[in-house]
């Protein structure tokens, strides 16, 4: 269930990276881009429940790290989000996947090819925007003052360190514009469809087995999920 996989990185280097999978060789595989920063700290657990039961639906799933996350090697301040989408799309070829299920921000780098979901996918500008705001409003308590003009001018010159996380100027400016490539074959699951708040929204991690419950249904339920629990039973 947990194991490594060796992301290529742009240049022609590689970052072995953690990967969380229920691979059991089945028809359906499902690459999963996680949500990003602080917003995949509090949605980890969820994202693993939601493997968890489609592996129960007899679903395979592959969750990877993204080079510069968690405990990745690769600094994170080299990173850009061009490298991060043909990292996704090399861990797509890896792993044989059939399908993919983005996460908030992990629409920006999801393979276009693959037919899926995106569930309340987050565009690049706004979760940039809300972490350079929990910037000004960190520093205004500490009685400094900046603002999100100057913040964002400086981060496309030179990066910024934006709640812990050092972006460098290449990714912030790639992250101030990037949206979801738009995709056919990739339905939007809204927070709704799940019932209640998102868990991002909460001040700590926390967990709500109804929603990863739901999530998982509707992936089942659709034609391929239902077509692949056919198989599997």
């Amino acid at each position: 269930m947990i194991g490594t996989w060796t992301a290529r990185l742009p240049g022609g280097a590689e970052s072995e990276e953690l990967l969380v999978s229920f691979d059991r060789g089945r028809a359906m595989r499902v690459l999963v881009c996680p949500a990003w920063f602080d917003e995949a700290n509090k949605l980890r657990r969820f994202t693993v429940e939601v493997m968890r039961r489609l592996d129960e639906s007899g679903i395979d799933s592959f969750l990877p790290d993204l080079p510069g996350c968690n405990e990745s090697l690769a600094p994170l301040d080299r990173q850009t989000i061009a490298g991060w989408r043909e990292a996704m799309q090399a861990a797509a070829d890896d792993f044989a996947a059939t399908h993919v299920l983005a996460i908030r921000a992990g629409a920006l780098v999801a393979p276009g090819g693959l037919p899926g979901w995106r569930y309340a996918a987050q565009s690049g500008p706004k979760q940039l925007r809300g972490m350079v705001r929990a910037r000004t409003i960190a520093a205004r308590e500490e009685g400094r003052e900046e603002t999100s003009e100057a913040l964002m001018e400086r981060g496309r010159g030179e990066g910024l360190v934006l709640a812990g996380w050092p972006l460098g100027a290449a990714f912030f400016a790639q992250f101030a514009e990037a949206e979801p490539d738009p995709s056919a074959g990739q339905q939007d699951i809204a927070q709704a469809a799940l019932g209640g708040p998102g868990l991002w929204l909460r001040a700590e991690p926390d967990h709500d087995p109804a929603q990863a419950a739901a999530l998982a249904r509707i992936i089942a339920a659709s034609p391929a999920g239902a077509l692949a629990g056919e198989d599997g039973a």
